[in-house]
């Protein structure tokens, strides 16, 4: 399996026990459609679909968040229209299309 492909097996590494009646919404994580709910940060929405927030640029390793709170950078993704943001600390909006893997050529 190429290292930079992202598990995508339905069962994601965290689950919803709670608070299920907010709004679902939809988002685009690398073009495929993934449900989420009003209040959900981009983190937990993907991670709810899939193994891994991304894979590490230089590793190659998944990566999942660390520290949950903004300060430590691993959970950066791209918008569609490019700019990074910091998974754990955006929420999920409809429409949004996020893009898990490292900018081709980011010079």
């Amino acid at each position: 399996m190429n290292p930079h492909t992202l598990k995508k097996s339905g069962l994601g590494l965290l689950h919803r026990v709670a608070e299920t009646s907010r709004t679902p919404l939809t988002l685009l994580v690398d073009g495929q459609p993934v449900q989420a709910l009003a209040g959900d940060t981009v983190l937990t929405a993907i991670l709810q679909h899939q193994a891994a927030l991304r894979h590490n640029e230089f590793s190659g390793l998944p990566r999942a968040g660390f520290c949950l709170m903004g300060a430590c950078q691993d959970c950066w993704v791209r918008t569609e229209q490019g700019p990074r943001l910091r998974a754990c600390s955006t929420l999920v909006s409809p429409g949004l299309s996020i893009l898990t893997r490292a900018e081709e050529n980011p010079l």
